[in-house]
């Protein structure tokens, strides 16, 4: 993928070459602007010198915690589905006998 993803960030453009893991790379900066626009709106009433850090700072706080968030509900998937799925291997089991 020789695909070059341009995001502007208050007002200056960065360019990233992703790596080939990245399915859909543009989408990947969207979901980034978004938690950064979320970030704004919180210093929305503050002096028009926001602190770019701050906001940047305050995105990637929401962005791992949504991302701690669905890592746990991927580790209690696992174990619901390890469950059941030894609980059917149980009953093929018992059924062959």
């Amino acid at each position: 993928m020789d695909e070059i993803v341009v995001i502007d960030l208050f007002g200056e453009e960065f360019r990233f070459k992703p790596d080939n893991q990245v399915e859909n790379p543009e989408r990947v900066a969207q979901y980034l602007k978004k938690y950064i626009k979320e970030a704004e709106g919180a210093f929305q009433n503050k002096t028009l010198g926001k602190n770019k850090i701050a906001i940047l700072l305050l995105a990637a706080m929401n962005l791992s915690k949504d991302f701690h968030e669905l890592k746990v509900q991927h580790t209690e998937l696992e174990k619901e589905m390890d469950k059941k799925i030894t609980f059917l291997i149980k009953k093929i089991d018992k059924g062959i006998e």
